[in-house]
């Protein structure tokens, strides 16, 4: 993973996020002055998508720290210098987070229009 491709997914979930934050923010406040309970689905949705990505995250990291041993093992037996994984590692962080916030915002969308 490169620092651009690492920069670019960052940018993109910094403004993807807060545009899903107000979707469903606007869905729960249209549903409140029309009288009606909120969405349960949706709020379920919410939490239990936190939780997987949370979970997602935590196993791509220690995948990605293994990959990480792994390579620069192999590059110092072989004599090489040791190459430093933070963009790696901070990718496959952000990942399962950019996925879903993606995926919410299309589907939010679609549902507005």
């Amino acid at each position: 993973m490169t620092s651009r491709s690492l920069r670019r997914d960052t940018a993109t979930l910094w403004f993807e996020a807060p545009f899903v934050m107000a979707l469903r923010m606007q869905q729960m406040q249209l549903a409140a002055l029309a009288g009606k309970t909120h969405d349960a689905a949706e709020l379920n949705r919410m939490v239990s998508e936190k939780m997987a990505a949370a979970a997602e995250s935590v196993l791509a990291v220690n995948m990605a720290i293994w990959r990480n041993a792994m390579h620069n093992a192999m590059r110092l037996m072989t004599g090489s210098r040791a190459l430093p994984g933070a963009a790696a590692l901070t990718s496959a962080a952000l990942r399962p987070y950019g996925k879903r916030v993606r995926s919410n915002a299309q589907r939010l969308a679609r549902k507005q229009g």
